[in-house]
């Protein structure tokens, strides 16, 4: 089966969508976690969790639409999104070796999905 370029997008959309889940649950770690109230009230906790959920809901489509060895290993664009958006909403900071990981990865996604056509 080739896999079908809305299917692709589909797993990018879902990894963005689901990259946002580390970064509010990082924030939510801030706050304290040590009753049942403080899980409770803890938005950050219930966005993270939400949106981790929903990339995984996007993703259960994109397997229609195409081979799960090709659409499996652009989950790693993931990474990518987390780092970036470490970045931006979290102040961090990304040395030579983080990029040239981020690097590694677009290779390695590139080649599968070259390798699929």
């Amino acid at each position: 089966m080739a896999t079908e370029p809305w299917a692709i997008a589909l797993v990018f959309g879902a990894t963005l969508i689901g990259a946002f889940g580390p970064i509010l649950l990082k924030k939510a770690s801030a706050k304290k976690l040590f009753s049942i109230e403080s899980l409770l009230t803890n938005y950050f906790l219930f966005a993270g969790v939400s949106l981790y959920a929903l990339g995984t809901l996007l993703f259960i489509p994109a397997l229609k639409g195409g081979d799960l060895s090709v659409l499996y290993p652009f989950v790693s664009v993931a990474y990518i999104w987390v780092s970036l958006l470490s970045v931006k909403f979290l102040g961090e900071k990304m040395n030579k070796l983080k990029w040239a990981g981020i690097a590694l990865i677009i290779v390695g996604v590139s080649l599968i999905g070259f390798g699929s056509a």
